[in-house]
């Protein structure tokens, strides 16, 4: 098996360092009971969790199993649900520069090249109050490093390999037996921390896919005429096919070209880091339109991904309320809807929110429980939403793929008819239209959705009545839960 590629460098631009530190959060509520909290896992979510949780006043020790952090050379989608709360953190000016706004999405026959469905995305800001950006995977993760690196303490080379829920403590591969008051497993799919909170692994399903990805240099498409304009208009391409399907975009300034081709699983695992074969990727695709083609003939090496479904879990939380999950430890999200990143990061977001406010060990408890019951609804509909999108993408040509068809031209023609007249008329709102980017009330329950509002809006109607009064009531107990 091939080794671990080595993880890309960030963007010289994608640097935020300090800019955490002049930014105000949780209108400057910090929590008057801080707690020592232990983060395992060093990805998207767990630095958001860091950053978030260090605002609102607590200590931070971060535990990470690598020797040095990075990620891998892949594009991810910035959507505006994700965008609002970055630019909140101080890193707007920094996705202005890594980033490209892409000004639409369209999808395509696979043989063809046909147009079938096309979404604008020029008002995305206008509409959901934030931007969309398309970024590299290692530039997003160096954002959310530089805001987290003033709350915490890092430790790489900290494998941790047990929990005990009780103590609360971790236990790292050395024999080291680290104390905290509430442990946050951020460790991805194949969470040890899940196991600890459910008492066994939630089991995964194969979806049957499997999904290489490649970055082509920009300027290699700019040099042919007939590829030149995928990177002068900078659109999220799609193109569906018989059980596969194909996503394109810029990053970087455009001087990146992000390529995502997803297929019948041949027997591949489930890593960001395991290398493909490009000659195999060529043949997968070798029934797709010649611009696809001669964008494959560009790459040299892959990366293949194979991609597993869980379904929602009941809980989030250990039993003792000193153990929880966030991120892809607790909702992975296959990649059709592009919010795998934005869903564990609105975690952290909710969860800082909440944790800003305790005063008393007594609020902990309802507080988390709140996390969970603010969070588990819509990360389930947004996993539910992405399995859709396979379905839709992957149909075989016939009956059920021509409705799909005419579905999405229809809904394109009602796009173009409200930019022309600059409305959009009562009946164009194409719910549940085969493209879900169509969907208005799709649109505005995931990208408008403000993880902070969240929170705030929570503590208005139920937690200042349950649990504000919780410090006041509980103050006559002794009760011991701060390690600092």
């Amino acid at each position: 098996m091939a080794g671990r590629p080595t993880p890309v460098s960030a963007d010289a631009a994608a640097s935020v360092e300090g800019a955490s530190q002049h930014t105000t959060l949780y209108n400057i509520r910090k929590a008057s009971h801080p707690l020592h909290i232990l983060i395992v896992g060093c990805g998207m979510g767990g630095l958001a969790a860091a950053h978030c949780l260090g605002k609102a006043g607590h200590k931070v020790t971060l535990f990470e199993a690598a020797a040095a952090i990075g990620e891998v050379g892949a594009g991810i989608q910035i959507t505006p649900n994700l965008s609002r709360l970055l630019r909140r953190w101080g890193a707007g000016s920094a996705l202005e520069a890594v980033g490209v706004r892409p000004e639409a999405i369209v999808l395509r026959r696979y043989a063809t090249g046909e147009r079938v469905g096309y979404t604008r995305w020029t008002d995305m800001e206008e509409k959901y109050g934030s931007p969309y950006y398309h970024i590299h995977r290692a530039d997003l993760h160096k954002l959310l490093f530089d805001l987290a690196a003033p709350y915490m303490t890092l430790r790489l080379k900290s494998n941790v390999v047990g929990v005990d829920p009780d103590a609360p403590s971790v236990t790292l591969g050395t024999g080291e037996v680290v104390h905290g008051d509430l442990i946050i497993g951020a460790d991805g799919v194949k969470s040890l921390v899940q196991r600890i909170v459910l008492g066994h692994t939630n089991p995964a399903e194969p979806t049957g896919d499997a999904v290489y990805r490649a970055i082509v240099p920009s300027h290699l498409l700019l040099a042919d005429p007939e590829l030149r304009e995928l990177v002068d208009v900078p659109e999220m391409t799609g193109w569906m096919g018989p059980r596969r399907h194909i996503m394109a975009y810029n990053i970087r300034a455009k001087n990146e070209y992000n390529f995502v081709l997803a297929h019948p699983d041949d027997g591949s695992v489930e890593s960001w880091t395991a290398e493909g074969s490009a000659d195999k990727m060529r043949a997968d695709f070798a029934d797709f339109e010649p611009r696809v083609r001669k964008i494959l003939s560009f790459i040299d090496s892959t990366l293949k991904w194979r991609l597993m479904d869980r379904k929602p879990l009941k809980t989030w939380i250990h039993p003792s309320h000193r153990v929880i999950l966030l991120g892809d430890a607790c909702h992975p999200m296959l990649p059709y809807r592009a919010q795998g990143a934005a869903m564990a990061i609105e975690d952290a977001a909710v969860l800082g929110n909440l944790l800003s406010r305790l005063s008393h060990p007594a609020q902990l408890k309802p507080l988390l429980q709140a996390y969970e019951d603010l969070r588990l609804p819509r990360t389930a509909e947004t996993q539910r939403q992405s399995r859709l999108n396979q379905k839709i993408f992957h149909l075989p040509d016939g009956p059920e793929q021509e409705q799909r068809d005419a579905d999405m031209r229809k809904a394109t023609e009602a796009e173009l008819r409200r930019w022309r007249e600059g409305k959009r008329a009562a009946d164009d709102k194409l719910a549940g239209s085969a493209n879900q980017w169509a969907d208005e009330d799709k649109n505005l329950a995931q990208f408008a959705y403000d993880a902070d509002e969240a929170a705030e809006r929570w503590w208005a109607d139920v937690g200042e009545k349950q649990v504000g009064g919780l410090a006041s009531g509980a103050a006559r107990e002794p009760q011991v839960l701060s390690r600092l």
